[in-house]
């Protein structure tokens, strides 16, 4: 069964919120790369790994508002809340870029504004 490329993002994402990192990351290729716009680039699964152990202490929360599907890219515009060390929620407005290469997850452009 060939999935569209936005249900494999919803599946991901769905992993990530249940707290299943590795789950998440066998959605990604082996050479995935998270430009995080203005600050950070993660490159490759382990990088991810380690920046989602490090970031997603509680799993985050998303809300897509909009999904866009255009060939290889699926964009994502919505709410993601996550909890900093501290256990304070934290909001952002975000707006994902993804492109994925022969069925999963290849590179992610972020554009990440906290609320």
């Amino acid at each position: 069964m060939h999935l569209s490329n936005k249900s494999i993002l919803l599946s991901a994402n769905e992993a990530v919120s249940a707290g299943n990192n590795e789950e998440f990351l066998s959605y990604c290729t082996d050479d995935v790369k998270w430009e995080f716009v203005g600050d950070i680039i993660l490159e490759g699964k382990d990088a991810v790994r380690q920046y989602m152990q490090e970031t997603y202490i509680n799993p985050p929360q998303f809300k897509v508002e909009n999904l866009i599907e255009d060939g290889d890219y699926v964009s994502a515009i919505g709410q993601i809340s996550l909890k900093d060390k501290d256990g304070n929620l934290i909001g952002y407005t975000y707006c994902d870029v993804w492109k994925l290469s022969n069925g999963k997850l290849s590179e992610l452009k972020a554009f990440v504004i906290k609320k």
